[in-house]
């Protein structure tokens, strides 16, 4: 999947199928006399769902169906016959798309589960044959009920990527090269800023043949809550990560303050993601020698507040330690 097929932000107007009206047809049969009412009722109208697929990681395949209609029902007719419900719509969409209603921005529904079914706009309900109103004192009825209506929405889907780590940092932090090493996914790495312009996911294989998915987002620079930069169009990314890895390279002029301005950036964004778990990986790290690293660790003890690890991508240091870290804060209800 090329960077220019991912997509995670879609607007569609849905439309579900109209109820078939009843019949008012009255029994006519040789040698039956009178034989009063039987007209079926309508079929209903058709759903549109959404279906959560776990095969997909991306909406591209709604980028160019914007309009989505159901199948309205069929009308009833004689001997009772009820007509046949409309064709539903179902939209596959990948886990972690949420539905906003496009008007108010309100959040209607998440798709968090494979095979989970959400109706987004429910087809009408077909009408009465005649032969429901008949009685003791309207034995002719010639009349029945119309069809429902169905119903129309716009709608917004947003995909928030499921993983169980977040890359944070700056561009050129190398998270891009982190993730081509750690897991088998080839992002594009270059020697330029905002090399990375779309989500990347890669699976980390553990010991014993366990996994966890890492998701590398594009660089955040000061100011991407507000808009700046490309950054705060992927932050919803990380909403759903349960521990975040801020990546920061041994030669930035103050590790402390870039921290600091990546967690204020998501404070500013989301004050929930503050919560999560986080650990920061001193990138580019095979550049330091065994005194200065030691300088380093006093300072950070002393300053970050937070737990760190030095790593190097290229030279393979320390990725084995990092693993081992993230795969103890993921499970570590578990081992509670």
């Amino acid at each position: 999947m090329t960077e220019g097929n991912f997509v995670d932000y879609v607007k569609i107007h849905v439309s579900s199928g109209n109820g078939g009206k009843g019949s008012s047809h009255l029994h006519r049969e040789k040698y039956v006399a009178k034989g009063g009412p039987d007209g079926g009722d309508g079929g209903r109208g058709g759903h549109v769902i959404l279906r959560g697929n776990k095969n997909l990681w991306t909406l591209f395949h709604l980028k160019f169906k914007r309009h989505v209609k159901a199948g309205h029902g069929e009308h009833g007719s004689k001997q009772r016959s009820t007509g046949g419900d409309g064709q539903d719509e179902i939209i596959e969409v990948p886990l972690g798309t949420v539905i906003r209603d496009t008007e108010t921005q309100n959040i209607l529904h998440e798709i968090t589960e494979d095979g989970q079914e959400i109706i987004v706009a429910e087809g009408g309900k077909g009408g009465l044959g005649n032969w429901h109103f008949k009685s003791s004192t309207n034995q002719t009825p010639r009349y029945a009920q119309p069809g429902i209506p169905g119903e129309e929405e716009d709608i917004t889907l947003e995909l928030k990527i499921l993983a169980d780590v977040g890359l944070v940092g700056f561009p050129n932090a190398g998270k891009s090269t982190l993730l081509s090493v750690i897991t088998a996914a080839k992002p594009k790495i270059a020697g330029y800023e905002f090399t990375t312009l779309k989500p990347n996911l890669g699976i980390v294989e553990y010991r014993d043949f366990k996994t966890f998915v890492v998701a590398d987002i594009p660089g955040i620079i000061e100011g991407a809550a507000e808009g700046k930069g490309i950054g705060h169009r992927f932050l919803r990314h990380i909403e759903r990560n349960s521990t975040l890895l801020f990546l920061i390279p041994a030669d930035a002029k103050d590790i402390k303050e870039q921290y600091e301005i990546l967690v204020d950036e998501l404070r500013r964004y989301n004050p929930e993601l503050l919560d999560k778990d986080r650990l920061v990986a001193i990138s580019k790290s095979d550049m330091l020698d065994a005194e200065l690293k030691a300088e380093m660790t006093t300072q950070l003890d002393r300053e970050l507040n937070a737990p760190y690890i030095f790593i190097s991508s290229v030279a393979q240091q320390g990725l084995t330690q990092l693993k081992d870290k993230l795969w103890e804060m993921l499970n570590k209800e578990e081992a509670v």
